[in-house]
C-alpha cells in the first residue's frame, strides 16, 4: 500500500509528504478510525474502496473499523486497539482529535489524517513541507472559508445585524471555530448569535430559538 493510494481518496487543499511507508505484510490491513457511526459514514467507506480501485489498488483490502459513535472519550482506546491489531496504516476522519489519538498510540504505523485546521498548530506535524515521523494527511483549510462565508453573507444581506451560528459543543475544535467566526463578525460589525447543539433534540431547540429571535 503506497501513500498516494490513500491520499488520493481524501482530496483537499494541502497534501503533506510522509516519511514512513506502510508495513510490508502478506495481507495488509487498513485501520479506519472515525468519530461518527458506521451507518452515517457508509457512503465514505464505499468511496474509499472505490478510490482504491481507481488508483490501481484492491478495493476489497481487509479493513478494521473503529467508530466512536460521537464519543470523543473513546478515541484513545479505539486507536490503541487498532495498533494492537497490527494494521498496516491508520486512516482517521472527523477532525484533529482522531489524528492526535492515533499519533499518541503509535510512532511507527503510518497515519493519514483529514482535518480542517492547521496541522502544525494542532501538533500533528513539524511543518507542512517536512511533517516528519509517521504521520501525513490532508488539510482541507476550513478556517478561512468560515470567515469568507460570513463576508459573503454580509455582501448578500448587508442590513442583517445578527447572524446565528450553530456549533456542536462536543466537537473539540469548536472553540477555535467560534473564535474565528466571532473575529470575522467584529470586523464586519455584526453580532453572532451562538447556538450549541450536540444531538437531534438540541438542534430542534436551536432552530426554535432562531425562529423566536426573528
Amino acid at each position: 500500500m503506497q501513500r498516494r493510494e490513500f491520499i488520493s481518496l481524501l482530496g483537499g487543499a494541502s497534501v503533506l509528504p510522509i516519511a514512513a511507508r506502510a508495513q510490508q505484510q502478506a495481507m495488509p490491513v487498513v485501520g479506519f478510525l472515525h468519530v461518527a457511526s458506521a451507518g452515517a459514514m457508509s457512503h465514505l467507506v464505499a468511496a474509499f474502496r472505490q478510490g482504491l480501485k481507481d488508483s490501481g489498488g484492491d478495493g476489497n483490502v481487509p479493513m478494521e473499523f473503529r467508530w466512536a459513535e460521537g464519543n470523543y472519550d473513546r478515541l484513545q482506546t479505539l486507536a490503541a486497539d487498532l495498533v494492537s491489531r497490527r494494521v498496516a496504516v491508520i486512516i482517521t476522519g472527523g477532525g484533529e482529535n482522531l489524528a492526535l489519538a492515533a499519533k499518541a498510540a503509535t510512532s511507527t504505523i503510518p497515519i493519514v489524517f483529514n482535518i480542517g485546521n492547521d496541522p502544525v498548530k494542532a501538533g500533528l506535524v513539524s511543518s507542512i513541507g517536512r511533517p516528519g515521523g509517521n504521520i501525513t494527511g490532508v488539510n482541507i483549510l476550513t478556517t478561512e472559508p468560515r470567515r469568507r462565508r460570513l463576508g459573503l453573507l454580509h455582501e448578500l444581506l448587508p442590513k442583517v445585524a445578527v447572524v446565528a451560528h450553530l456549533v456542536n459543543p462536543n466537537y473539540p475544535p469548536t472553540g477555535a471555530i467560534v473564535e474565528s467566526v466571532e473575529a470575522a463578525a467584529r470586523t464586519l460589525d455584526r453580532r453572532i448569535m451562538l447556538l450549541k447543539a450536540g444531538n437531534d433534540s438540541e438542534i430542534d431547540a436551536a432552530f426554535a430559538s432562531i425562529s423566536m429571535a426573528k
